[in-house]
Formats: structure tokens, C-alpha cells, sequence
């Protein structure tokens, strides 16, 4: 058996949502290098037009549409579109997101809905609409961005908290509902990855000193570095082919050891 050949993707079209940027936009990337075709959805045409600059700079002919992952009917257009263009989508990708940093007591419900809204009902919509598809076809991949939110709690995130405990078990339930389908619905789950979003967080302080947060995240990562968007393109290559295809239900923490790590002693 040639192994490598279980983790080529030739000849499939993957639709990665949000990856205009970000570890959306590397895990895309990955996809593209295994021989997928590349969609991506964004919600403003100036991030579209950013994105496929981005893209074409790389020498990839990724497919851009604007739609809101939120909203049923923009995405079953979404899909129509990505199969005249492209053909059916036999990787789904939900990497969409937002973070709303309040603490829980300052947030409103309205904020509150909003993260839950795009984080988990946007996933629960997309998932929806390509799992009928996937049924007919025999064969599917579906992979949630859920982080280590899932299963951690912190100060100012309660709602992206919820949101991604919420994801790892729509996760879970997929795998329970269309694993006999042939479809795997497994997760990946960031640890703090170092992009422009957490940049403030890694800045050096006037005196020359770490950011305090900087020296708090290496005290609780055995890796003792942030993770690179490029840490997170060998596992969706992996879930997303069929090297994984007795995988199902679970979830891949790229997190350098932080959720199996008790800390340094005092």
C-alpha cells in the first residue's frame, strides 16, 4: 500500500467557511497542497478581495463567495454555486467564528446570541445542508473548528465557551447520526495560535518583559512556544482524507500539551 496516497485529496472540493484569513485561511492552504478544490465563503467583499489576492499569491485557485454562514438560504445558495463551479462538497470545514471578550455579568444577551449564533448555529447550518448530499454519495467529511474552549473555562469568553462545548458535541452527534453513512464529522481544536488577532497578547511591555499573558500561556504549554497557523495543516489534511476514515466523533486538540499539562510548580 502506498500510504501517501491515503492522504491525497485530488480530485475533492472542500469548502472551508471564514478562511479569508487566519488558520482558516492555512488550513485551506493545506487542503489546496493535498489536491483539493477550495471554497470559502466571507461575509464583505473587502475581505474577498484581500483573500483571493492571498490565494492567488500562493498559486491557489481558490473559489470566493459572499454569504453569511448564519443564514439558511445564503448558504444552500452558497452550495449551489460551489457545485456548478466546482462539483458537490465532499470536505465541509466550519472554521467561522467570532470571540466576544466581556465579562459574562457586562455581556448582553444580544452579544451573547451573536457568538453562539455564528459559532455553533452556523456549523449546525452548514452541516445540514451538506450532509444529504454526502448520504447519496457514499462518503464525507466534515470537520468543526471547536478549540480548547470545549473543554476549558476562562475569565471573559462564557459565550465562546458555550459555543465550542456546544460544537464538540453537534461534533459527536454527526459522527452518531451518519457514521454508517460513511461520513466522519471529527473536530479540531486550536490552542493559542500566534496570528494578527493575538498579537496585543505577545507584544513586548515598555520595560522589555514578556506580555504578562505571554509568560502565563509558556508556564502552561509543555511545548513552550504559541502554535503557528502551519501547526494545524498536517491535522485537517489528515481528517479531511481518507487516512481517517475510522476516525469519527472526535476531536484533535493542537494545543502543545496545554489540556494534558497541571503546570509548572511554583
Amino acid at each position: 500500500m502506498d500510504i501517501m496516497k491515503r492522504f491525497s485529496l485530488e480530485g475533492k472540493v472542500a469548502l472551508v467557511t471564514g478562511a479569508a484569513y487566519g488558520i482558516g485561511f492555512a488550513m485551506a492552504e493545506a487542503l489546496a497542497g493535498a489536491g483539493a478544490k477550495i471554497a470559502f465563503n466571507c461575509r464583505s467583499q473587502k475581505n474577498m478581495d484581500q483573500a483571493l489576492a492571498a490565494y492567488a499569491a500562493k498559486g491557489i485557485d481558490a473559489h470566493g463567495y459572499i454569504a453569511d454562514v448564519t443564514i439558511e438560504e445564503q448558504v444552500k445558495d452558497l452550495l449551489g454555486k460551489i457545485e456548478a463551479d466546482l462539483g458537490p462538497v465532499d470536505i465541509l470545514v466550519n472554521n467561522a467564528g467570532i470571540i466576544r471578550r466581556i465579562p459574562m455579568t457586562e455581556m448582553s444577551a444580544e452579544e451573547f446570541r451573536q457568538v453562539v449564533d455564528i459559532d455553533l448555529v452556523g456549523p449546525f447550518i452548514c452541516s445540514k445542508a451538506v450532509i444529504p448530499g454526502m448520504v447519496e454519495r457514499g462518503h464525507g467529511k466534515i470537520i468543526n473548528v471547536c478549540s480548547m474552549m470545549s473543554e476549558l473555562g476562562r475569565e471573559t469568553v462564557s459565550a465562546y465557551a458555550a459555543a465550542k462545548g456546544g460544537l464538540k458535541m453537534l461534533t459527536r452527534n454527526i459522527c452518531s447520526e451518519y457514521g454508517a453513512a460513511n461520513i466522519q464529522c471529527n473536530g479540531i481544536g486550536p490552542g493559542y495560535i500566534a496570528t494578527p488577532q493575538t498579537a496585543p497578547l505577545r507584544e513586548r511591555q515598555p520595560d522589555g518583559s514578556p506580555h504578562p499573558f505571554d509568560s502565563f500561556l509558556m508556564a502552561k504549554t509543555p511545548a513552550g512556544r504559541w502554535g503557528t497557523p502551519e501547526d494545524l495543516m498536517g491535522p485537517v489534511v489528515f481528517l479531511a482524507s481518507e487516512a481517517s476514515d475510522f476516525v469519527n466523533g472526535h476531536i484533535l486538540y493542537v494545543d502543545g500539551g496545554i489540556l494534558a499539562y497541571f503546570g509548572k510548580q511554583p
